[in-house]
Formats: structure tokens, C-alpha cells, sequence
């Protein structure tokens, strides 16, 4: 237990601070290897030098090789490190989260495990989508109408925005294609939504499996998530795809989310919405200030110091 949180490399105390750091860097099509303590990325072009230490969640697109020696400082400097698809769109599979402390992870564990805290994060994460709604009293099922509705008001208006025609939301889950281009680019921008979701998850250490609207599947916060961005990314998005004509409407689709995703910074933006759904004010800095370090948890809500054998003192 003493040794998961040493690391003999770098001290917490040598390490940038996440605020510091350059949140996302993305990669693709070439090979990264370990020169010190930086990391090297070599494609036809050259060799470019990144601190691994300034790094707060490597993105690993296509065509991306990476040696032992690249994570292993990577996982010294307490980046987390994600492969994606193109451009960040997609999540494939993840390594460490980027924070040490487990603040964020209990936080939402706690605010999940409430019935009343549970409660008020539903309602704060419908404020996020739609700031003007009133939700101080909404129950769940009131949650669920309010969102439906705005949801449908959203894609009429697209439509009208656009041209694109729309009869509803309608699609066979595994079958692409039976949807009509409208229904086709939503599925996709969902699709690119999630992995974006799962992605800012996985780095900030939390549990894709708690979630505050979804629940009962693997990835219902990732759910809950994605959900945040439908309406100003995703659906128009879709709909901008469709009204260019019937064909590669997914590819489009996608193409268009990606870019909305670099202009709009969306991978921060969600970075500090997560923060703010799970953390009081004041404990974001105190999470990054947290030292490597592993306590043991004892009664009444204390932590005392591992590595000590506390048979022979109690």
C-alpha cells in the first residue's frame, strides 16, 4: 500500500500544477518516444519535444506508436494518456487519470450515493444546458419532460434553420443507415459527443458508471455528459451535415463536431463543467495541490498514514 503513490522520478512538488499544464495535447501519425523527462513525437515532418510534465492528458490519435519508455514518464509526471479517433472524436480505451487524489472520484461517489444530492446535480446539470429554466423543485420526471421538450424545440428550429426536413427522431440501434440524413447525422454527433465525454471522464479520474440523469449502464455519466452539449454542438452539427445532401451525411457529421470541438475548446469547457457539477467552490485548487499520497481510512471519517503497522500501537 505505502508504494502505489511514490514515484522515486519526480516529486508532487517538481510537478506543474494541472492548472498550469496544457489540458489536452493530441497526437497522431508518428511515434512518440522518451528523451529525459520530455517526450518526443517523430513523424516525416521531424522530431518535436513536449515537457511531459506540462502535459495534462495526451490524446493518441491514428497512426500513433508509442514506446515503453514514453509512458512510463508520462505516468511519473502524472499525465493521463487517451486513445482516440481522429482528432479526439472517438474513445477507444484509457490509462491513468490525470489527478493523484481521489477527491473528484469521491465526490461524485458521494453526491451519487445521496438520494437528495443526487437529486440536486440532476438539476444543475439541466441548468448547464438550459440556463434560463427554473429547476429549484423540478423532480426527476419534471427534469425528463422540461429536457424532452427542449430537445424537440431544438430540432424544429435547426430544421427550420437549415432546411434539412425532420419527422422525428427515429433510428435502429446497429442499423446506420435506416435513419433518414437528419436522424443519420444525429447518431453520429452523439457518437463523437460520448467519446468526447468519455475521454474528459477517464482523465479526471471520475466513474463512467455513476451517473446523475442515466442509470444502470457502464458509461451513464458519460451519458449524462454529452447530454451536456447536444443541443449547441451536436444537433446542429447534424443538421448542417444533412442539408448538404443524403450522402456520407456520418462522415460530415463528424468532421463538422471535431472542428466545433477545437473552436469551442470543448474538451476544457467540459473539464470545469464536471469541476463545478461535483466540487464545492474552493476544493478545485485544493485538488490540484494534493499530494501523492495514500491514507488509510479509519472510524468516524478520519485518515491516518500508511505504512505503519497499526497492530502493534492499537
Amino acid at each position: 500500500m505505502s508504494g502505489i503513490g511514490a514515484r522515486k522520478a519526480l516529486a508532487p512538488q517538481e510537478l506543474a500544477r494541472v492548472g498550469d499544464r496544457l489540458s489536452f495535447v493530441y497526437l497522431e501519425r508518428c511515434t512518440i518516444h522518451r528523451e529525459d523527462n520530455a517526450i518526443t513525437a517523430e513523424d516525416v515532418e521531424g522530431i518535436r519535444y513536449i515537457p511531459a510534465a506540462t502535459i495534462g492528458t495526451l490524446l493518441l490519435g491514428p497512426g500513433t506508436r508509442v514506446t515503453h519508455q514514453a509512458m512510463r514518464v508520462l505516468g511519473e509526471c502524472g499525465a493521463g494518456v487517451v486513445w482516440t479517433g481522429e482528432h479526439g472524436v472517438r474513445y477507444y480505451a484509457g490509462g491513468r487519470a490525470l489527478s493523484r487524489s481521489s477527491a473528484l472520484a469521491e465526490a461524485q461517489a458521494r453526491a451519487w450515493a445521496n438520494t437528495r444530492s443526487r437529486v440536486n446535480v440532476a438539476r444543475a446539470m439541466h441548468r448547464l444546458r438550459f440556463p434560463d429554466a427554473d429547476t429549484s423543485k423540478a423532480t426527476r420526471r419534471r427534469l425528463l419532460g422540461m429536457e424532452g421538450d427542449r430537445v424537440k424545440t431544438c430540432y424544429r428550429q435547426e430544421s427550420a434553420r437549415t432546411g434539412a426536413p425532420w419527422h422525428g427522431r427515429h433510428f435502429i440501434p446497429g442499423d446506420f443507415n435506416s435513419g433518414d440524413p437528419p436522424n443519420q447525422g444525429v447518431t453520429a454527433a452523439a457518437q463523437c459527443l460520448y467519446g468526447v465525454a468519455h475521454t474528459v471522464v477517464a482523465a479526471l479520474g471520475c466513474s463512467p458508471a455513476l451517473g446523475f440523469i442515466h442509470s444502470g449502464h457502464e458509461l451513464s455519466f458519460v451519458l449524462d455528459v454529452a447530454d451536456f452539449y447536444k443541443t449547441d454542438v451536436g444537433i446542429p452539427a447534424a443538421f448542417d451535415a444533412a442539408a448538404e445532401g443524403p450522402e456520407d451525411v456520418g462522415s460530415r457529421t463528424r468532421r463538422l463536431v471535431r472542428d466545433r470541438i477545437n473552436q469551442g475548446e470543448l474538451l476544457d469547457r467540459c473539464v470545469r463543467d464536471i469541476k463545478t457539477l461535483l466540487l464545492p467552490k474552493g476544493e478545485d485548487a485544493e485538488l490540484e495541490d494534493a499530494a501523492d499520497s495514500v491514507a488509510l481510512q479509519v472510524d468516524g471519517d478520519m485518515q491516518v498514514e500508511s505504512g505503519i503497522n497499526y497492530g502493534v500501537i492499537w
